[in-house]
C-alpha cells in the first residue's frame, strides 16, 4: 500500500467512527432530549428542536472535536422554572414564543460575552460551589419527577413542601404507572450497569411505546405525551415584550451554559488536540442558542454524559455531531406519531436515572477532606437552590463564591521564616519542623499574595502582632511571595515602616518582585530605605544580620 493511499484510509476509517459514533449517541440522547423538555414543562418535540439545530451550528463553529452540545439537565430545571415565571397561565402558544425568547437571549448574552472578551468568566463558579449548586438542582429535579412516577399531581410551591405534598399524595399512586416506571429504571440500571454508555434510552423508550401500544396504557390511567407534530418545527419569532421579564433568568441560565460547555470540553480534550478557546466557545454556544432559538429549541450547552458517549463509541470529530442532529431530524419527520404513545412515567424515569449523578456525595467528601470551609460553601450552595429556587440559587451560588474568594484574599497567609538546619531551605516556621533554625533579634515574615487595599489591613496587623510577639531588632519583610502592591497598600506599608523605626526597629524589605519594586520606587520608599534596607532575598538578610552580629554591630535605623 502506497503512503498516498494512508490518509484516505484514515479518513475512511475516521468517518466510519464518526458515524458509529453519532447514531449511538443519537441513540442516548434524543430520549435524554425528549425528558429534559418535560423537565423544562415543555413538549417533548422541544427537546428534538434542541438536539437538532444548536447540534449542527456547534459543530461547525465550535472548538472541541467532539463536544456534544444540546440540552442539559441543569440547563433544563434552570429554563423550566424561568419560563413558568413569565407564563404562569402555562399557555402552550405563549409558552413556545417564551422558550424562543429565552433561549435568544441567552445566545445574545453569550456572545455579547465574546465581545467584551470575558472568557474568563467559565472560572467564575468555584469548583466546591458548583458542586454544591448541582447537587441542589438534582434534588430538585428528582422530586419534580416523583409525581409523573406515581401518576399523582400535586401544586408545586418549593422544595420542602413539595417533598411533604408528595408524601400526602402517596396513598392516591397509580399501580400502572408506577410499573410502568420500575420497569423502565430496570432496563435502564440493568443496562448502564452491564454496558456503560449503551443506548439503555432507547430500548427504555422503545419498549415503553410498544408496551403503551399493545396493551392500551392510556386507557389504564397511565398519561402518555400525546400528540407530537410531524415534520420541521415552524419559525418561532421572539417576542420583544418577554425581554425585560426573562433577561435575569437567561444571565443566569448563559453562565451555567458557558460553565457546562467549557468544563464537559476540557475533560474530553486529548493531548495533541486543540486547546478549548474559551472565547469561540462563546461565540459557538452563544450561535447555536441564537440559531435554535429561530426553531423553538431550549437553552442548549455541551453535556458530559453524551459527549462521554461519542469518546466512548469512537467519535473522532465533529461529524459524530452531524450525525446525531441528522437522525434527529429523521426522527421528527418519520418517527413523531409513534412517539405520542410513549408515557410520562418513562421520561421522568429517564430524567432521574440521568440526573441523580448531578448528587455526588464522594465530591462533598473529597472538599470536606481538604478543607471544611470550601465544603461548608458547598452545602451553602446546595441549600440556597432548595431553599431559594434554582435561578435564586444561582445567585446564592456567586455570592458564595465571591465570599469565598474575598475572605481568600483579604486574609493573606504571613509566614514566619526560619531555616532548615543543616540545609540552606527558607520555610515556614510550623510544629512539623520544630527544629528549623530562627535568629535572635531577626524576625523573617513573608506574606503571599497580591497586597491591595482589601488586605493591607490585615497584613499590617499580622505583621504587628508577629513584632510584639517576637520582639526583634531587625524586621525583614520577605515580599517575594508578592507579585504586586497596590497604592493604599504601599502607603501602609511606608507608614507601617516609619512606626517601627520609631519605635526602635530596623525594616529591611528583601525579594522585591518587578512590580512592588517599581511601586517602591513610584512612592519613594526605596530612597528611604536605601540599598542598605533593600535586600536581594530573605537569604541575603540572614546574612547581612548575620555578618552584624560578628562584627558587634547593633543595625540602627536610616533616617
Amino acid at each position: 500500500m502506497s503512503s498516498s493511499q494512508r490518509p484516505d484510509n484514515s479518513a475512511a476509517s475516521g468517518a466510519r467512527l464518526d458515524i458509529i459514533a453519532g447514531l449511538t449517541t443519537a441513540a442516548v440522547v434524543l430520549p435524554k432530549a425528549m425528558a429534559y423538555a418535560t423537565v423544562a414543562g415543555l413538549p417533548v418535540a422541544v427537546g428534538l428542536y434542541t438536539a437538532f439545530i444548536p447540534m449542527v451550528i456547534y459543530a461547525l463553529a465550535g472548538s472541541s472535536r467532539v463536544l456534544s452540545v444540546s440540552s442539559t439537565t441543569t440547563l433544563a430545571i434552570l429554563a423550566g422554572t424561568q419560563l413558568g415565571l413569565a407564563v404562569p397561565d402555562g399557555d402552550p402558544a405563549r409558552l413556545i414564543t417564551a422558550t424562543a425568547t429565552l433561549t435568544a437571549l441567552v445566545g445574545l448574552m453569550l456572545l455579547a460575552a465574546r465581545l467584551l472578551r470575558l472568557g474568563f468568566i467559565a472560572n467564575f463558579i468555584s469548583a466546591p460551589v458548583l458542586t454544591g449548586f448541582k447537587a441542589g438542582i438534582g434534588l430538585v429535579i428528582v422530586l419534580d419527577q416523583v409525581p409523573k412516577l406515581l401518576g399523582i399531581h400535586i401544586d408545586k410551591s418549593g422544595f420542602f413542601r413539595d417533598f411533604v405534598s408528595v408524601g400526602q399524595h402517596v396513598p392516591q399512586t397509580s399501580p400502572a404507572t408506577l410499573a410502568v416506571a420500575v420497569a423502565t429504571f430496570a432496563v435502564l440500571i440493568g443496562m448502564e450497569r452491564l454496558r456503560p454508555h449503551s443506548p439503555a434510552p432507547l430500548v427504555a423508550v422503545g419498549g415503553a411505546i410498544a408496551a403503551s401500544w399493545l396493551f392500551g396504557l392510556d386507557a389504564l390511567d397511565v398519561s402518555t405525551v400525546g400528540l407530537i407534530p410531524q415534520g420541521l418545527p415552524a419559525l418561532t419569532p421572539p417576542d420583544p415584550d418577554l425581554l425585560a421579564a426573562l433577561a435575569p433568568g437567561a444571565l443566569g441560565i448563559a453562565l451555567m451554559s458557558f460553565t457546562e460547555t467549557i468544563a464537559a470540553g476540557r475533560a474530553f480534550a486529548k493531548p495533541g488536540e486543540p486547546p478549548i478557546d474559551a472565547n469561540r466557545e462563546l461565540v459557538a454556544t452563544g450561535a447555536a442558542n441564537l440559531g435554535g432559538a429561530l426553531l423553538g429549541a431550549m437553552p442548549a450547552g455541551g453535556g458530559t454524559s453524551q459527549t462521554a458517549v461519542v469518546r466512548s463509541a469512537g467519535g473522532q470529530s465533529q461529524k459524530a455531531s452531524l450525525v446525531t442532529a441528522g437522525t434527529a431530524l429523521a426522527t421528527m419527520l418519520l418517527l413523531a406519531p409513534l412517539l405520542g404513545l410513549l408515557p410520562n412515567a418513562t421520561l421522568a424515569a429517564v430524567v432521574i436515572v440521568y440526573s441523580v449523578g448531578l448528587i455526588q456525595p464522594a465530591e462533598f467528601r473529597a472538599i470536606r477532606r481538604v478543607r471544611s470551609m470550601e465544603f461548608h460553601w458547598a452545602l451553602v450552595a446546595c441549600a440556597g437552590v432548595l431553599v431559594f429556587g434554582t435561578l435564586e440559587g444561582i445567585v446564592v451560588a456567586i455570592i458564595v463564591s465571591m465570599i469565598g474568594l474575598a475572605s481568600q484574599t483579604a486574609h493573606p497567609r504571613v509566614s514566619v521564616i526560619g531555616r532548615k538546619r543543616g540545609a540552606d531551605v527558607l520555610r515556614p516556621v510550623s510544629p512539623e519542623h520544630p527544629d528549623d533554625e530562627t535568629f535572635e533579634g531577626l524576625l523573617i515574615v513573608r506574606p503571599e499574595g497580591r497586597m491591595f487595599f482589601v488586605n493591607a489591613q490585615y497584613v499590617s496587623d499580622r505583621i504587628h502582632q508577629l513584632v510584639a510577639q517576637h520582639k526583634p531588632r531587625v524586621l525583614a519583610i520577605d515580599l517575594s511571595r508578592v507579585p504586586d502592591i497596590e497604592y493604599s497598600a504601599m502607603q501602609m506599608l511606608a507608614d507601617g515602616e516609619k512606626r517601627m523605626t520609631d519605635d526602635g526597629i530596623v525594616v529591611w524589605l528583601a525579594a522585591l518582585n518587578p512590580g512592588a519594586l517599581d511601586m517602591a520606587r513610584h512612592a519613594g520608599l526605596d530612597q528611604r530605605l536605601g540599598r542598605e534596607r533593600m535586600l536581594f532575598n530573605a537569604r541575603a538578610a540572614i546574612e547581612r544580620y548575620q555578618a552584624m552580629q560578628a562584627a558587634g554591630a547593633i543595625p540602627l535605623p536610616e533616617v
